[in-house]
């Protein structure tokens, strides 16, 4: 276990262990979570445990050119029964990712510290979100039904976070949207996970996905 004080650095990779944990302590600062993101490195940690810091071997990305769009979601694409706006209610998508009902979770692991600091990032111009909204006839007003939020390297990389839906669908027309329209060369999804790779993402090499960082 390898603990880190004020000074903005990282052990090197190779002391991370098999579940890609790399060091802890340290804060949540903009300047060190910018720098732990250039270095492929991101924080995850549940309430009242210590910030763990992650670099695992194998990392789950999307080559934006490779994202697949089954045919349920062409037709609800073309029937465009919402509206996808960028970075207008950043704090709020987080609060949903935050708080959205996820059947297969106990809980969530952004923390009030998480979710303060990636504010922070989103007003530094380096954390950014996507909304999906649909228009609610009987309170003539749209309501925010999906979306997702993450960090922009400045580089054509994208890290994403994570993401939410209120109705069925709509977190993954968020994530198209993201891929198809955005101009970024490579999404980072970090670690494995099923709804993503239907979606079209997989793993890399850590060293693979260094070289693209």
């Amino acid at each position: 276990m390898i603990w880190i004080g004020e000074e903005i650095n990282f052990p090197p990779y190779e002391v991370a262990n098999e579940d890609g944990v790399l060091a802890f302590g340290g804060d949540l600062s903009v300047e060190r979570l910018i720098y732990a993101y250039k270095k492929g490195i991101f924080p995850w940690f549940n309430e009242g445990e210590p910030i763990v810091w992650y670099a695992p071997q194998e990392r789950m990305v999307l080559f934006p050119e490779d994202v697949k769009v089954s045919k349920s979601m062409k037709q609800i694409l073309r029937k465009k029964d919402f509206t996808i706006t960028e970075n207008k209610v950043f704090a709020e998508v987080v609060f949903n990712c935050k708080y959205i009902d996820r059947h297969d979770q106990y809980g969530s692991w952004i923390t009030d510290d998480m979710e303060q600091a990636y504010i922070e990032l989103h007003k530094k111009g380096y954390a950014k979100s996507i909304e999906v909204w649909h228009f609610d006839t009987s309170q003539n007003k749209n309501k925010l039904v999906g979306g997702l939020y993450g960090v922009d390297l400045g580089n054509g990389v994208f890290c994403g976070e994570s993401m939410f839906s209120k109705v069925s669908n709509m977190s993954k027309v968020a994530f198209i949207h993201l891929a198809k329209n955005l101009g970024y060369k490579l999404i980072d999804c970090q670690v494995y996970n099923e709804h993503l790779a239907s979606l079209g993402a997989y793993e890399i090499d850590r060293s693979d996905f260094l070289k693209y960082l």
